[in-house]
């Protein structure tokens, strides 16, 4: 199940990180490249309702399989693309099965740790920070190569689908109707969100703020996403020991301010290593929010009344309508500070390095028991 996460993070990064050169080559502007990802996080969100629809059916490692096999397809297509409308195309249908991968790799961890009792999303999470590393460390690598070898890199889904994964015992069922609790959960997707907007603003904006603001060299461009990465991994393998010890509150409290000034820190940087500086701790900060955020929704959903099928299927329907705060995040972070850093990005970064103490008066909405046991799945 890690592979898939590891996957998931190596193909996202692997792009993202080379967004540059990508504009470069089809001369898109800041604004064409907050439509791009707009339609790709807008078709992210179809695929999240792709899996919600297919999982209850026919469990969600089929949708997991399917979509891994489309990236595989997508990848290369995108890389090899004539012209620019192939290229945004395979954008779109990439952003698809980035969807369905999100929602289903999250159901099945969600599954695991009922069936452990105990934290173990921030590990997977770590795995797709550990996949995100490992792309970002080839970026730099091979900033000097011709984009066109990235098509390669379509093995480690094709690779990935082929692992074995939990299989859903309620396959073919009906699906469960029943209340489900969505204020407190609304209140967790807020933390979601405001994650999200801070992670893929540094994902997508960050090579390009350090290749066009503050005139980093070409090829150290990806330096906005490895120190981001190398935080955010070494905090997401402690955060469970942290959130043990600290309680899930005060951590997300102390990372809010930490993100925030950060973010300050690559707004007003006035050389190219104090912005990777402040995406290095920018990392740390924000780590844990989204292991938590889809611990804490799972746990809500699931309650404590129902038998523990109903209580899955319910958890997975919760799962995949929650991911969709993901895009939510998304759509702030790469379109918005895209189209207010249309002048300049470092306006389009103190957007998020505002609304990031959010999480500040949300942290409560974690304050909640540990996560319901299931011995189902």
């Amino acid at each position: 199940m890690a592979g898939a996460f590891l996957t998931q993070g190596f193909v996202f990064i692997s792009l993202t990180t080379r967004l540059p050169a990508f504009a470069d080559l089809w001369s898109l502007s800041e604004v064409d490249l907050s439509l791009l990802l707009l339609g790709l996080v807008l078709l992210a969100g179809v695929g999240t309702l792709i899996a919600e629809r297919v999982a209850p059916r026919f469990g969600s490692a089929l949708p997991l399989r399917a979509a891994l096999l489309g990236t595989a397809v997508t990848v290369p297509v995108a890389t090899l693309a004539p012209d620019v409308a192939v290229f945004a195309v395979a954008v779109a249908f990439y952003g698809v099965t980035l969807g369905v991968i999100d929602a289903t790799i999250n159901m099945q961890a969600v599954a695991l740790e009922h069936r452990y009792a105990r934290p173990i999303l921030p590990s997977f999470h770590g795995a797709w920070t550990v996949g995100g590393l490992l792309a970002s460390a080839l970026t730099l690598a091979s900033a000097d190569l011709d984009l066109r070898w990235i098509a390669c890199l379509a093995v480690v889904p094709l690779v990935a689908a082929s692992a074995p994964y939990l299989e859903h015992e309620r396959a073919g069922a009906p699906s469960v109707d029943v209340a489900v609790p969505w204020r407190p959960i609304m209140l967790v997707g807020a933390a979601l969100v405001l994650f999200y907007m801070v992670d893929t603003a540094a994902f997508t904006w960050g090579p390009t703020y350090l290749d066009r603001v503050v005139d980093a060299p070409s090829d150290l461009v990806a330096l906005a996403t490895f120190p981001y990465l190398l935080t955010s991994g070494l905090v997401r393998l402690a955060g469970d020991d942290l959130v043990h010890r600290f309680g899930a509150v005060r951590v997300l409290r102390t990372g809010a301010l930490v993100a925030s000034a950060a973010l300050a820190l690559i707004v007003f940087a006035p050389t190219w290593p104090v912005a990777v500086l402040g995406f290095f701790i920018l990392g740390g900060g924000v780590a844990v929010v989204a292991p938590l955020s889809f611990s804490a929704a799972a746990r809500i959903a699931g309650g404590d009344t129902l038998d523990p099928v109903e209580r899955r299927g319910r958890v997975d329907a919760v799962i995949a309508r929650f991911n969709q705060f993901n895009y939510v995040g998304a759509l702030l972070g790469a379109v918005m500070t895209g189209l207010v850093g249309a002048g300049s990005l470092r306006i389009g970064f103190a957007v998020p390095m505002v609304l990031v103490l959010g999480l500040l008066p949300l942290a409560r909405a974690f304050a909640l028991g540990p996560p319901v046991t299931t011995t189902g799945r």
